[in-house]
């Protein structure tokens, strides 16, 4: 009895609660009365209207008598007022959700009419009860145009597209929200055509006819379409019309083109701006994306929303200003934002940015801040923040808390491991990563060649076609890379052709890629051929054909190059001004190598490094001139370091006349770099050829001492997928002879 009592009056509350209002009077009353008795009470109040707290009190009890009585005892008045009156009632039902209490009602009334049915029809349809809906459907004794409608839309929404075609088909009438609804269906449906002839027969569009198709094509990346409608729109024009176009365009990164719609607009809210805004944002503007936002709040009334916050957040981010996103985030917690996001796309957000920052401690706030709503993109941020601060161990725990692991968070600690060093600790988990696709692979792979594991790097590359998976095009990229470092020119060229077979399109990181494997394999023609085939070149093509012919000895032709470039209003960088200088050192291009080193500093005003200086010091050593190379190196505005002096002592050679220039910088050199066996070595030579052996002597003495020995030079040559490698004091005669057997 206890526990009745109690669920009635749980459900009284939940009534009063539901806008179902009952007076403190009648709850005392009723509870009063059940406290004695659990039978419906013998008399009603006599009251001039339905009370409908308490027929909802009946209904929900299943006292359909007393219901019914109750509903009888309002029978005063206007009937049309009373069936408007239940039916508003059996409406407010359906919408909180009391789909048996809304049956019961409607089964209890006695009259009814077309707006009663479409109400009980609403009913099922919003519940998910189509089965029920349908069959009520049928027996409808009236049907007018909104029956046939929420028909409809019920059944496209439940995905029957072809049952909703035929609803439609059949409608003995339709309005412009029928015809609406048939679009949107197909359109949801992803049957752009068939919505596109829907829409034509349209006799009468609507601003909601023509937004749902422009939204239609929009959805689906057709601007073209969706552009051709919107300027046919004219008059119908609305800010959702406007918005949604610049949104399409953003989406397809044509930003410009949705900016100019942008500032066309003639009236602007929030969602506009902040479209706009998210449009910068997501395409990498970032700097655009912050300013339009201070314009927003200066030449307009909107106030931002968790939207616009989402996306301002994500271009602190991207700039790396952490100060701005600190101050961004103090904005979101004095105005409350943090309590409305119900989805939680703020907070990720913020946990990402702070992870971007590498402040991990601020991420970690944030992110436990709520645990238990924190989803699989929320670990990923943390995890790939931990290892970008090299926090391995804190990546590793959060790794082991993920709920469930997703490709990403597993190759992003496997990134991790692998920049760091620990190859076997990567290895253990891509052995048991349970679904492997193309970027782990690619991951393993990069990283192997990062470590200088190539051998390990075709391995994985060749397991990975074993497995079925196919590579992309930086796969091919990564291994171009490492077939050119090592001179793995025939196994190059096998990958080559595999990529002509797997991949078609034109990639420009692919070919700058095997512009610089063939330059620096020696094949310098297959190198320009593909230059010279490239539909678009960037300024990293320019520098590696460049680089490629200067490393040939081409100087002439690195130099015509170079003019090329910049016949075609490409600036010149560091790294082009690099590879034209050591053109012009091999060549002995003394005027011109002084020319270009002017152009880079005075005319561009580009900062030399330590190869610049290296390079010039070349130029003059080869041309003879190691007194103005050493005159240049005292000259620096930089304090020499050893690879300085080491590079002077490098164009002294054997030659009298530079015996002291060497002997200056061996001496800097060995001052910075007392072990430094180069310097050694080089200063000892000198000395012999000049003859002066007791000083030749008393430094190797001096070398011993230290334990200085200069490690052998070595060469290597691959034949038939072996590596052959040629030490100083080796004996070739075995080798050459396994060499030709292999032949």
């Amino acid at each position: 009895m206890l526990f009745h009592r109690s669920s009635i009056f749980q459900r009284l509350v939940r009534a009063t609660t539901s806008n179902l209002t009952l007076s403190s009077i009648q709850i005392h009353h009723h509870c009063h009365y059940h406290s004695q008795s659990s039978k419906p009470p013998l008399s009603l109040p006599t009251k001039p209207e339905c009370d409908e707290s308490l027929l909802f009190h009946y209904l929900t009890n299943g006292w359909h008598h007393e219901a019914q009585k109750l509903l009888q005892q309002s029978s005063k008045g206007d009937l049309h007022a009373r069936i408007v009156h239940w039916t508003s009632f059996l409406t407010n039902l359906s919408r909180k959700g009391y789909v048996a209490e809304a049956r019961t009602l409607f089964n209890i009334m006695s009259h009814r009419n077309v707006v009663t049915y479409n109400a009980m029809l609403s009913c099922y349809l919003h519940s998910g009860m189509l089965h029920e809906a349908c069959r009520f459907f049928e027996a409808m004794p009236e049907r007018n145009v909104v029956s046939w409608t929420a028909m409809l839309c019920g059944l496209s929404d439940a995905g029957r597209i072809e049952d909703a075609r035929k609803v439609f088909d059949v409608m003995p009438e339709k309005n412009v929200v029928s015809w609406n609804s048939m679009v949107a269906a197909l359109i949801r449906n992803r049957e752009l055509e068939e919505a596109r002839k829907v829409f034509e027969q349209i006799p009468c569009k609507n601003v909601v006819s023509w937004n749902a198709m422009i939204a239609g094509y929009v959805e689906s990346g057709r601007m073209d379409e969706a552009r051709a409608l919107f300027d046919n729109m004219g008059e119908f024009r609305n800010v959702i019309t406007w918005t949604s176009m610049i949104s399409g365009y953003c989406r397809a990164g044509n930003v410009d083109e949705g900016y100019c719609l942008f500032r066309g607009m003639p009236e602007k809210n929030v969602v506009s701006w902040t479209a706009m805004i998210g449009g910068f944002a997501w395409n990498g503007l970032y700097e655009e994306a912050l300013s339009l936002f201070l314009l927003m709040r200066t030449l307009s009334h909107a106030k931002p929303n968790g939207e616009t916050y989402i996306s301002l957040v994500y271009a602190c981010a991207g700039l790396g200003f952490s100060c701005l996103g600190k101050q961004l985030h103090a904005q979101l917690v004095v105005n409350s934002w943090e309590l409305d996001d119900y989805d939680g796309r703020l907070r990720r957000s913020l946990v990402r940015m702070y992870s971007v920052f590498g402040l991990m401690d601020s991420a970690c706030n944030v992110f436990e801040g709520n645990l238990k709503e924190c989803d699989g993109q929320s670990f990923n941020s943390m995890i790939s923040g931990y290892v970008q601060a090299g926090q391995l161990e804190r990546a590793q725990e959060l790794f082991d808390m993920v709920p469930v692991r997703n490709k990403v968070a597993w190759t992003c600690l496997i990134a991790g491991y692998l920049s760091a060093g620990q190859v076997l600790k990567a290895c253990d988990l891509f052995n048991n990563m349970p679904d492997r696709d193309s970027i782990a692979w690619t991951s393993m792979i990069y990283g192997f060649v990062q470590n200088e594991h190539i051998a390990e790097a075709i391995n994985t590359f060749v397991e990975m076609m074993a497995h079925g998976v196919s590579p992309m095009n930086s796969t091919y990229a990564i291994l171009f890379g490492a077939m050119g470092s090592v001179a793995y020119l025939d196994q190059g060229r096998q990958l080559h052709g595999m990529q002509l077979k797997t991949i078609y399109e034109h990639d420009l990181i692919l070919e700058n890629s095997l512009i610089a494997m063939y330059s620096k394999s020696g094949e310098i023609d297959n190198a320009y051929r593909i230059f010279s085939n490239m539909t678009y070149r960037d300024k990293i093509s320019w520098n590696t054909m460049i680089m490629g012919f200067s490393d040939h000895g081409m100087a002439s032709k690195a130099l015509k190059l170079y003019e090329t470039m910049l016949e075609f209003r490409i600036h010149p960088d560091a790294v082009t001004f690099l590879g034209v200088l050591t053109a012009c050192a091999h060549g002995g291009l003394v005027d011109k190598g002084w020319e270009l080193f002017a152009a880079m500093v005075n005319a561009y005003e580009i900062q030399p490094g330590l190869d610049h200086y290296i390079s010039i010091i070349n130029l003059l050593g080869r041309a003879g001139k190691v007194k103005d190379a050493e005159e240049f190196v005292l000259r620096l505005p930089i304090e020499p370091n050893h690879a300085i002096w080491g590079a002077l002592i490098g164009i002294c050679g054997l030659s009298k006349t530079n015996a002291d220039v060497a002997w200056r910088a061996a001496k800097r050199l060995l001052q910075l770099d007392p072990l430094n066996a180069p310097g050694h070595v080089t200063l000892c030579n000198i000395y012999a050829a000049n003859d002066r052996h007791m000083e030749e002597t008393s430094l190797r003495k001096e070398m011993r001492m230290k334990g200085v020995r200069k490690a052998p030079g070595c060469s290597w040559i691959l034949v038939k997928g072996r590596v052959y490698v040629f030490s100083p004091g080796d004996r070739l005669e075995p080798q050459v002879e396994d060499m030709l057997l292999h032949i």
